[in-house]
């Protein structure tokens, strides 16, 4: 049994596209000793994405049916779908896709013979991204590059949550519970046996992103401070930077009185230091606290989700 996990928030028009395309590309003679099921986690659609869903699953007949679905009861994030979806498959591997079809479906083959060969996490690598601004690929790819090189781990770069994961990865994902999730990194943290695979991304099959430029770069930041301390240790370089110059400054200062006694008024100076020294010090403050806001929410201890209602081809059958 091979899981296809598709978080969906409101993607009402693409679902039925998204079906006949799985269909299509899970048609083949050499996977025909699988079985496949496709779990939809709808994320609090407000659109009729969840109806769409409950007539896919009515429409099938018994003999045929692979089709499950989990309705969260609000909407909380993709990156929380996912780890819904994945707390509640019993398969031995799992192919995250997004209902967009920007990601071929008919990947999953070679992704599944990769598997076959022993690798655990065959991930897709967008070598092209095609219906997307000149901007948001920019900031993508720098966005991956900061956070590459603010840790340790090594990211996979110009991917996405596109991937087959085998029953091992799903185990030790399931073992984080964290709340501020960055799941692509996670990937990577985790380890495992990896394998790339390359294509070229299409553009929305139907509509829009459901993301603009300001959740972009919160979920970035979120993606940033949930897995690395790089921002406090740059906070903690400045500000020992500024220091090491305002002491060189002072004794410049004080020596220049002492031997030519002329102390100056200083005023535009003095004035620019403190609004430059308050700036840095508002900044770190500000990092500091982001940190410290993730502490607090995580001390909490709240489940990542609640369901409001789950159907399994499994349970059924």
């Amino acid at each position: 049994m091979i899981t296809i996990l598709i978080p969906v928030y409101n993607e009402a028009h693409g679902i039925s596209l998204l079906l006949d395309r799985l269909n299509s590309a899970l048609a083949s003679e050499k996977l025909a000793k699988y079985s496949f099921e496709y779990l939809f986690v709808n994320d609090g659609s407000k659109d009729e994405t969840y109806e769409v869903i409950k007539k896919a699953v009515e429409s099938e007949t018994k003999s045929a049916r692979r089709i499950s679905y989990i309705n969260l009861s609000r909407n909380f994030g993709k990156e929380i779908a996912m780890i819904a979806g994945i707390d509640n498959v019993k398969s031995d591997a799992v192919v995250i896709i997004d209902a967009d079809l920007q990601d071929p479906p008919e990947l999953i083959e070679d992704m599944i013979e990769l598997w076959e060969q022993g690798y655990q996490d065959v991930y897709a690598k967008r070598i092209s991204r095609k219906g997307e601004s000149f901007m948001k690929k920019f900031t993508s790819k720098c966005y991956y590059r900061v956070l590459q090189k603010s840790t340790s781990i090594p990211i996979q770069i110009d991917t996405g949550d596109f991937r087959l994961l085998d029953r091992k990865c799903l185990d030790a994902l399931r073992d984080i519970r964290e709340t501020g999730r960055n799941t692509k990194a996670l990937f990577s943290w985790i380890g495992y046996k990896k394998k790339e695979i390359t294509y070229e991304r299409d553009a929305r099959s139907v509509g829009n992103s459901k993301l603009n430029y300001k959740q972009l770069i919160n979920l970035a930041l979120d993606g940033i401070m949930s897995f690395t301390i790089f921002p406090l240790r740059i906070s903690f370089i400045l500000g020992f930077i500024v220091s090491l110059v305002s002491f060189a400054w002072a004794i410049f200062i004080v020596a220049k009185t002492l031997i030519w006694s002329t102390a100056g008024s200083g005023y535009a100076s003095m004035i620019t230091m403190i609004l430059f020294l308050g700036g840095l010090q508002l900044l770190s403050i500000g990092i500091l606290g982001e940190y410290i806001g993730r502490i607090f929410i995580e001390t909490k201890q709240r489940p990542l989700y609640y369901i409001e209602e789950i159907h399994h081809v499994q349970t059924e059958d």
